[in-house]
């Protein structure tokens, strides 16, 4: 019955009677289930950090204002994190299943974490299409009131905080799919 009720909103979501688009998420909150629970959403859109983080392998800086036209899912990690281990292959198979122009997960360590570190972290759990970028002194994080990790925000096509999650959760359960489905299809 669950699922029915699940794909009912989903389908609802495609075709155009999008809430979320409004800043009423109460169709796609009412998809979450077990670790999704933990994802909280916003009555309203929050501002996010403007200060730069460094890209993979030397290639500049970005902000988080780079990201703007998509929903975008950060998750803020770190090398010594071990459930930021386990969470990491589950954001890889999210940004395979829906990245693109709707939708992209940014992998952002926190903290001391050793570009060296970060590329080996993700050859060793196999992970090769999300981004190694650093937030190296935790500005981005400190802004972003990021207190332990891992820490997932969701940010709408504006570039507004719109959903978090404290702790670490299965995103590849059947509820994160529909969530991140519902945001990616229902714009």
């Amino acid at each position: 019955m669950r699922l029915i009720r699940q794909l009912s909103l989903y389908m609802a979501l495609a075709l155009g009677a999008n809430a979320a688009i409004a800043g009423d998420f109460s169709a796609v909150e009412a998809l979450r289930d077990g670790d999704m629970k933990k994802l909280v959403f916003h009555e309203e859109g929050k501002a996010v950090s403007t200060k730069a983080f460094d890209l993979a392998d030397g290639a500049g800086t970005a902000t988080l204002a780079d990201y703007q036209g998509k929903y975008v899912l950060v998750n803020f990690w770190a090398t010594w994190c071990p459930p930021c281990r386990e969470e990491m292959p589950m954001l890889s198979a999210l940004q395979e299943e829906f990245g693109g122009e709707n939708f992209e997960v940014l992998t952002l360590a926190t903290g001391r974490n050793n570009p060296a570190g970060i590329k080996k972290f993700f050859d060793e759990i196999g992970v090769t299409n999300l981004p190694r970028h650093q937030d190296p002194k935790g500005a981005v994080a400190r802004d972003m009131v990021v207190l332990g990790l891992p820490i997932t925000v969701i940010l709408d096509p504006e570039g507004h905080e719109i959903a978090r999650l404290r702790g670490e959760a299965d995103w590849s359960s059947e509820s994160a799919r529909a969530v991140i489905g519902a945001l990616v299809n229902g714009s």
